[in-house]
């Protein structure tokens, strides 16, 4: 019998994230796990998450993927490494990185992010986390991307209603504000105007809404 689907995957993960912290040598060790991303507000890319492991007397920090992020291919999967990687790097160093749950990424993790060889993008929610690979980083991890490429036999399908066929409620829709807080309100209430929380202040969202305005690596790191 063959390797399988997820054994070469997870193999050429553990290779790139090894030839990240060849280079950046605070880039801490972590365990791999791969599974869905899906959210409420679309699909989670990957996280890297302090401490979730533990081994022994030691904690090991996660990396987490998710299966849908891996359709974009090798050279976009890289830039969630990275992007991952970062995240590490800010972690060994102190640094603090993100606010708002983890979800918005400040000028620190811009900092850390471009000496990773990431291009980055301010959005307006979630801060400095939409992340590409310019193609001289694309160039200096090629024997990964490769590696990465061949790996990705597979990938999971997306769970949005519209994929699977199915038809809306009619009975309202969930509504996301930045700090996670839920509502259900009926489609009249929601399309009459802006509901606003009171807590963060910023504008309910419907899954919708949301996917309209969102980039390809919105949803980073740490459970965004």
């Amino acid at each position: 019998m063959g390797e399988g689907t997820s054994a070469p995957l997870v193999a050429a993960i553990e290779r790139t994230w090894a030839a990240i912290q060849q280079r950046h040598s605070d880039v801490p060790e972590v365990v791999v796990t791969l599974a869905s991303g899906r959210t409420v507000k679309g699909v989670n890319l990957g996280h890297f998450a302090p401490d979730r492991w533990v081994r022994g007397d030691e904690v090991v920090h996660e990396l987490f993927i998710g299966g849908e992020g891996l359709s974009r291919g090798g050279v976009d999967v890289l830039g969630t490494l990275l992007h991952e990687a970062a995240h590490g790097a800010a972690n060994t160093r102190g640094i603090k990185d993100t606010s708002r749950q983890g979800r918005y990424h400040n000028a620190a993790f811009r900092s850390i992010a471009e000496s990773f060889g990431l291009t980055l993008e301010k959005d307006p929610r979630i801060g400095w986390s939409v992340t590409t690979v310019p193609t001289g980083t694309a160039e200096t991890y090629a024997a990964e991307v490769a590696q990465l490429t061949a790996a990705i036999t597979a990938y999971r399908r997306s769970e949005s209603p519209d994929a699977e066929g199915k038809t809306k409620s009619n009975n309202g829709r969930t509504a996301v504000c930045s700090c996670s807080r839920k509502i259900r309100a009926s489609n009249a209430v929601i399309d009459a105007g802006p509901i606003l929380c009171g807590l963060c202040g910023t504008e309910f969202e419907t899954e919708e809404q949301y996917q309209k305005g969102k980039t390809p690596l919105d949803l980073r790191a740490r459970g965004v």
